[in-house]
């Protein structure tokens, strides 16, 4: 029987590097991709052998629009799955000062996860089989003062996510939303995290596994998660934009 194939986007991030050991742990071969690729070549000699399967790392540039074509065309195969783990937070007070600090961190959050999982939507539907995994965060569910450039990048991937799955789903393509809140990472080792409200990137890996097993559309990693964004969702604007969020 063929192994399928998952390609992770953003190898390199904590979450990236322990979604590939939890597809390979499970089975899959692993295409692992992100900027400065030769970083990956001992990752993919871990796996190898710790899992045995194949594992292969490419180079790949979310901000390079133009390149991102070749670089599907440059897999030894398209892949099964393609999830998308890149994601810069920035620094909301030092961007604001900077707009081309924030429209890099609008570029890399949205605009890369755009333009490869719409390219892929196109392979995948000619094949009639695939899954689109995006990494977007309960920081778009509503703006926020205190980090509405990330947090609008976000909304967008979420928006973005649920019309790919609407259009997809005839064709037999699935697409996953994932809300992971606080997760204690390199990108957030400066941030004092509430414990409570944070996870780490083994417990979003196993859980992106799961939800891509059991087709879930939309995943909070914690689910309390869900229910404190409904309760933000619904303080009526006059009232929350007096709040320090």
């Amino acid at each position: 029987m063929t192994r399928k194939t998952v390609l992770v986007l953003g190898a390199k991030s904590d979450i990236g590097i322990a979604l590939a050991h939890r597809f390979a742990k499970e089975g899959y071969d692993v295409q692992l991709a992100a900027r400065n690729s030769n970083r990956l070549k001992e990752d993919c000699f871990d796996i190898n052998i710790r899992y045995g399967i194949n594992a292969t790392f490419y180079e790949f540039d979310a901000l390079d629009l133009n390149s991102h074509e070749n670089f599907i065309l440059s897999l030894k195969k398209t892949p099964d799955i393609a999830i998308y783990a890149i994601g810069a937070l920035g620094n909301q007070k030092e961007d604001e000062k900077n707009i081309k600090q924030s429209i890099e961190i609008i570029r890399t959050n949205f605009e890369g996860l755009v333009s490869i999982f719409g390219i892929f939507a196109n392979y995948f539907k000619k094949r009639g089989s695939g899954t689109l995994i995006g990494i977007s965060s309960v920081a778009g569910d509503r703006g926020r003062g205190s980090n509405y450039i990330y947090g609008s990048a976000k909304a967008g991937v979420s928006t973005f996510l649920s019309g790919l799955r609407n259009s997809l789903n005839p064709f037999g393509i699935h697409v996953i939303t994932v809300k992971p809140g606080f997760v204690k990472t390199k990108m957030t080792s400066h941030l004092k995290l509430p414990k409570k409200l944070t996870t780490n990137p083994k417990i979003v890996a196993n859980s992106i596994y799961y939800a891509y097993k059991s087709r879930k559309n939309i995943v909070y990693i914690k689910p309390i998660w869900k229910y404190i964004m409904q309760f933000i969702k619904v303080i009526p604007e006059s009232f929350f934009k007096k709040m320090k969020l």
